[in-house]
């Protein structure tokens, strides 16, 4: 549903059954491009990518988060408006969340990954290349919290070229 700018959350809902009665659950959606989503509820979705969506903030990351449970993929590349606090709110909620794409996300700090890693205790996979806020210490620190992630993606964090992994 790529560049979907007219259709609201409540209306994609009704339009794929929201996973009720006879229709089975959404396990899987890509948003990109979607200026105009403002809820999204579908408590068995798995996987789900709102890249590139430069006016999601804060408020809909929490919103999803309440939303969308159940997500083990999340993609949320080029969201510039998603900060720290947001993250505080929001990642207790993914404690299933197996792989995370945060690349391009201007704002965020190693606050949001000492958040991530206190709650999301299944992450493998973090993506938080092009991030400004985070630095490779943070990166380091972030790992060591949790040894089961096996990929991060962490170029030009702080400056540096590098994708570890493990």
């Amino acid at each position: 549903m790529a560049e979907c700018c007219l259709v609201s959350g409540k209306e994609l809902a009704q339009a794929l059954g929201s996973g009720c009665g006879a229709t089975p659950p959404l396990t899987s959606l890509r948003l990109a491009y979607c200026s105009s989503l403002k809820v999204l509820q579908f408590p068995q979705l798995r996987y789900l990518s709102l890249s590139l969506l430069p006016a999601f903030t804060d408020m809909g990351l929490i919103a999803v988060a309440r939303g969308c449970p159940s997500l083990e993929r999340l993609a949320l590349s080029h969201c510039g408006h998603l900060s720290d606090e947001g993250w505080a709110q929001a990642a207790r909620s993914w404690p299933r969340l197996q792989h995370l794409n945060l690349s391009s996300c201007s704002q965020l700090t190693e606050q949001t990954l000492d958040t991530i890693g206190q709650a999301c205790k299944q992450l493998r996979v973090l993506d938080v290349a092009m991030c400004p806020g985070i630095n490779m210490a943070a990166v380091r620190h972030f790992q060591a919290q949790l040894p089961q992630v096996t990929c991060v993606q962490s170029r030009f964090v702080g400056g540096a070229d590098l994708a570890l992994t493990l």
